[in-house]
């Protein structure tokens, strides 16, 4: 609703300047004043046309001020224009009417034509998810929820990818600890996985621990200068079987990469995660998509061979945010697409990867289903031409990407942007994000309690990073176990009488709650270490605090006898709701109703800004705002009955945003805590 006035507030200005001044504002900025005593909105604009008017802003926002009050028949919900200041104009609404229209669920809509492809996870599939994997997969998973279509928002047309590197170094790390370390052949690797399978023991986990013994093992104290050698280019060979495939080395990568795979499914899906499609590094590969890339780029004047120099014989690509050559020299920052001996950098992969995903590239990948989800199919890349299925959906049409991918990849993704740009595709690097994101790590304490012996010096640290390679990492299904079971000793010591299996669920979702609503509540580009204290805490900014102001909510229905559809359906309306939201004591009401409308306002920033964030801030300001009235205003014991219809329809109106903003949030709202 909020929004919805904002939208047609501005839309009157613009007309105004246009026929007034005939000035077009791209934009228009709009202010929350600093009392709500002085108006919902404030507009600086007079500020912003003072030079181009050669006018004073005060005066300009007079002029602005007259003008919209002899507009007020198009602008409904608005009661009044003021101006204050040295020139802003103060917009006042009409507080009974819009409460009105907040409380039968008038508000803008979210969305628009295009499809968008989401690019998250992305896990390389040679061990179990981490913390670390956690923080991308839930941003990604958030964003893809604030812009799909839903029962609120038409949305956009989204597809979510998850790309799989199944030929990279890391996985032929794990394939060289089946094969050498434990002496494998590929039958002896399906009998191990069957084996697996059939204790119930988890392949992902299997893998954690045998990389971290490669890794070691790669660089092991007392080996000779010729082992190590002898076993880094072990490293390189096997390497090179997984990218030319056809061999037993590439297949034994392939049943493991496959096993591992299904296993970060099954972890993601327990955080509410889902995809679309998972293209696979080895059908980029093996469908020559690279070759189709390279000659587009040689036919642009992109990618050209170096004659001379460090990088003779490479094709390279001049480097994003450079000058370029200098004098008559090569340019010695060029980026490396093909290496000398004919392979092909990640860069270069990633170029031919995100033409495909503009539907650039005349090539596609064969499609087969892998995984139901309840709602849809969940496809995987094929190279096999028979097991193509033709019913697969069409995902090689992005209007706009957003690839979830840390922060210390800015320069491979800045290198895509600019080969982009080189070959002209200038609309697609406009439309490129680079959803950059940065390291989530432990605190001292959570480390001890996760069982890591830590020293004195880091026990004085804010933060404790983790590491995988060397198994000093924690597995995202560990955390998830750990935060369930901390949950359920609060659930059954708070709620006795309910059900075993209801209090596991609430356990659940409360956990989930917690941990997503800490992976979001921080600005993406800010490292974060994640505390098990803090994340649970039901007070502060955290998912159970949001929670359980959704379950206090609840209870005044539960109490009084009504349902919140019931109670926003029996608002009092006319002169005796006006009546009850002036004053004082009106304004605290319509406080928390103006918060409540603005859902929209924050979801479209949020989208602009590419930072989910914003939305968890609100809901936790949304929450502290629903607690402040909680407190203040004794619902149940209201003798007035318009009264108290009005306090019951403020509480059924906080609850319903609360439980929007915690839902796209991926959060759900438990009965009870």
């Amino acid at each position: 609703m909020y929004r919805t006035i904002q939208q047609t507030l501005l839309g009157r200005i613009q007309a105004i300047l246009l026929s007034r001044y005939e000035i077009t504002l791209g934009q228009l900025a709009v202010e929350q004043p600093p009392s709500i005593a002085l108006g919902e909105l404030a507009l600086p604009v007079a500020f912003e046309l003072a030079k181009r008017l050669r006018k004073a802003p005060r005066a300009i926002a007079q002029e602005l001020a007259a003008a919209l009050t002899d507009d007020l028949p198009n602008l409904p919900g608005v009661a009044s224009i003021e101006v204050a200041g040295a020139g802003y104009l103060n917009i006042r609404l009409d507080r009974a009417a819009t409460v009105a229209r907040i409380a039968a669920d008038d508000h803008a809509s979210v969305g628009g034509p295009g499809f968008r492809l989401i690019e998250h996870t992305s896990i390389n599939p040679n061990k179990a998810a981490h913390i670390g994997h956690l923080r991308n997969a839930i941003l990604g998973d958030t964003f893809y929820r604030l812009i799909r279509p839903d029962s609120y928002k038409p949305g956009y047309e989204v597809g979510v990818q998850n790309y799989i590197d199944n030929t990279g170094v890391q996985v032929a790390d794990v394939v060289v600890g089946f094969t050498t370390l434990l002496g494998l052949s590929l039958d002896g690797v399906r009998e191990l996985l069957t084996e697996l399978l059939e204790t119930n023991q988890r392949i992902d986990f299997y893998c954690w621990d045998l990389y971290a013994r490669v890794s070691q093992w790669y660089t092991e104290a007392g080996a000779s200068a010729e082992e190590l050698q002898r076993r880094k280019q072990l490293r390189l060979d096997t390497l090179h079987s997984l990218e030319h495939g056809g061999n037993d080395i590439a297949t034994i990568a392939d049943l493991i990469a496959t096993a591992v795979l299904r296993r970060h499914l099954q972890t993601m899906e327990r955080l509410g995660i889902e995809y679309d499609f998972l293209p696979r590094e080895s059908e980029i590969l093996t469908l020559h998509f690279w070759d189709a890339a390279k000659a587009l780029m040689i036919e642009k004047g992109v990618l050209y061979e170096e004659t001379e120099g460090k990088n003779k014989g490479c094709l390279v690509m001049r480097r994003a945010n450079t000058e370029g050559v200098t004098g008559d020299g090569p340019d010695e920052e060029a980026k490396v697409i093909v290496r000398s001996n004919g392979t092909v950098t990640y860069v270069g992969k990633d170029i031919a990867y995100h033409l495909w995903k503009f539907g650039l590239l005349q090539k596609d990948f064969g499609y087969m289903k892998f995984h139901e989800y309840p709602s849809h199919t969940c496809w995987i890349s094929t190279g096999d031409a028979a097991l193509n299925d033709p019913t697969h959906p069409v995902f090689a049409k992005a209007d706009a990407i957003y690839n979830v991918i840390d922060s210390s990849q800015s320069d491979p993704q800045n290198n895509v942007i600019a080969a982009l740009r080189g070959m002209g595709y200038t609309d697609a690097a406009d439309r490129y994000t680079h959803f950059s994101y940065e390291k989530v790590a432990l605190t001292p304490r959570c480390a001890i309690e996760l069982g890591y012996t830590i020293s004195d010096e880091d026990k004085a640290k804010p933060f404790i990073e983790v590491s995988g390679r060397k198994g000093l990492g924690v597995k995202a299904d560990d955390l998830l176990d750990k935060l369930i079971a901390a949950a359920q000793v609060q659930v059954d010591a708070r709620n006795p009488e309910v059900p075993e299996a209801e209090r596991e669920q609430i356990a659940t979702q409360i956990a989930v709650g917690a941990l997503r609503y800490f992976m979001l509540r921080f600005n993406r580009n800010t490292i974060i270490a994640f505390d098990f204290k803090d994340a649970l805490s039901f007070e502060g900014e955290t998912g159970p605090y949001v929670q359980y102001s959704t379950v206090r909510a609840g209870n005044i229905f539960r109490k009084a006898g009504t349902t919140q559809e019931a109670a926003l359906a029996a608002l009092p309306s006319g002169d005796a709701l006006a009546e009850m939201l002036s004053g004082d004591e009106g304004a605290g009401l319509w406080e928390t109703w103006i918060a409540c409308s603005r859902l929209t306002a924050v979801l479209e920033t949020a989208i602009a800004t590419a930072e989910p964030a914003h939305l968890a801030k609100y809901a936790f300001q949304l929450a502290q705002q629903f607690n402040n009235f909680y407190h203040r205003y004794h619902v149940l014991n209201e003798a007035d009955p318009a009264r108290k219809a009005l306090l019951l329809a403020t509480a059924a109106v906080a609850r319903r945003e609360m439980v929007r903003a915690l839902g796209y949030l991926g959060i759900e709202a438990p009965a009870v805590m």
